[in-house]
C-alpha cells in the first residue's frame, strides 16, 4: 500500500475574477438603489399631489356652502330696526359699503369694487340661524401671495367689511400653495407646461354671474362694470382653485398642479 501524500494543487478564484465579480455586484447593487431612490421620490411626489388635492377639495366645498347660504336672512326677515340680524345683500363689498351698492364688479379687473374681485370675495350671511343670539357675519376669502386666507367678523354698522374682517384677528391660512395668480416660479413656465390652464395668464379664483334686469337671459357673466354688475346682484360664483404640490416633479422639474372647479349659487332673495 502506498501511503505517500498526493501533491495536488487546489484551484481557486484569481484576483482578476474576484475584481470582475465585485464590479458586477456593485453595478447590480447601484442599479437597485437607484431604482429604489427613484421610487421613493415618485411616491413622495404623488403623496404631495394627493395631499394638495384633498386640502383644495375641502376648501372648495366650504366656499360653495358659504356662497349657497349668502344673503340669509334677507332684509324682510326682520324689522328694519334690527339691521345686524339680516343681510343687506348676499355679498359684502369694499370700498364704500353702503346700500345701495356704490361700486360695480367685473371679472378680469374690469370693475370698480376692490372686493368682490378675481381673488377675493366677502359673503354676508348668518351661518347659525338656529342660534337666537347669532347675528349676520362677513366671511372673507382673500388670496395673499400663494395662500388663500379666510376670516370672519360680525356685521357692524357703517363698517367696511374687508377692514372689519382683517381687524377681527380671524383672517388666517385656509388653502396653501394656491397659484392662480403667480405660478412658481413664473407664469411663462406654467404656460409652457400647462397651456390648457394658463393659456391666458393668471386664472381668477372667483368669476361672477349677475342677475340681468333686461332678460332674456335672466343672468349674465359680470365681465365688466355695468348697471347690473353690482355685488347685490351676484347670483352664481364659479370657483377655480389651482394648487401646486410643495415640490416639483422629481424627473422633469415641472411644478405639479391640481385644478379643481366648483360653483356656488346663492338662493336667498335680495329682499
Amino acid at each position: 500500500m502506498n501511503l505517500a501524500p498526493r501533491n495536488k494543487r487546489q484551484h481557486g478564484f484569481t484576483l482578476i475574477e474576484l475584481m470582475v465579480g465585485l464590479g458586477i455586484f456593485l453595478l447590480i447593487t447601484g442599479a437597485a438603489f437607484t431604482l429604489l431612490s427613484s421610487s421613493q421620490q415618485r411616491y413622495q411626489s404623488e403623496s404631495q399631489v394627493l395631499t394638495s388635492f384633498q386640502e383644495a377639495r375641502l376648501g372648495l366645498d366650504q366656499m360653495v356652502r358659504d356662497i349657497d347660504d349668502a344673503g340669509f336672512p334677507p332684509p324682510t326677515y326682520f324689522s328694519s330696526s334690527f339691521p345686524l340680524l339680516s343681510a343687506s345683500a348676499p355679498f359684502g363689498w369694499s370700498p364704500g359699503y353702503t346700500v345701495p351698492t356704490p361700486c360695480q364688479i367685473g371679472t378680469g379687473g374690469g370693475g370698480t369694487c376692490f372686493t368682490p374681485g378675481d381673488f377675493d370675495v366677502i359673503i354676508e350671511t348668518n351661518p347659525n340661524p338656529q342660534d337666537p343670539g347669532s347675528q349676520v357675519e362677513w366671511i372673507e376669502y382673500k388670496l395673499q401671495g400663494t395662500t388663500l386666507m379666510r376670516g370672519v367678523a360680525n356685521k357692524a354698522p357703517s363698517a367696511d367689511p374687508s377692514v372689519q374682517v382683517q381687524t377681527s384677528g380671524t383672517l388666517g391660512p385656509f388653502v396653501q400653495n394656491v397659484v392662480n395668480n403667480t405660478c412658481p416660479p413664473q407664469i411663462p413656465q406654467c404656460q409652457a407646461a400647462y397651456p390648457g390652464i394658463f393659456g391666458g395668464g393668471p386664472v381668477p379664483i372667483f368669476s361672477y354671474t349677475c342677475d340681468n334686469s333686461s332678460p332674456p337671459p335672466s343672468a349674465l357673466l359680470c365681465l365688466a362694470a355695468g348697471a347690473d354688475n353690482s355685488p347685490a346682484n351676484i347670483r352664481d360664483v364659479a370657483i377655480t382653485l389651482i394648487v401646486a404640490a410643495p415640490l416639483p416633479d422629481a424627473a422633469t422639474g415641472v411644478p405639479r398642479l391640481v385644478q379643481l372647479s366648483g360653483r356656488g349659487r346663492r338662493i336667498n332673495p335680495n329682499q
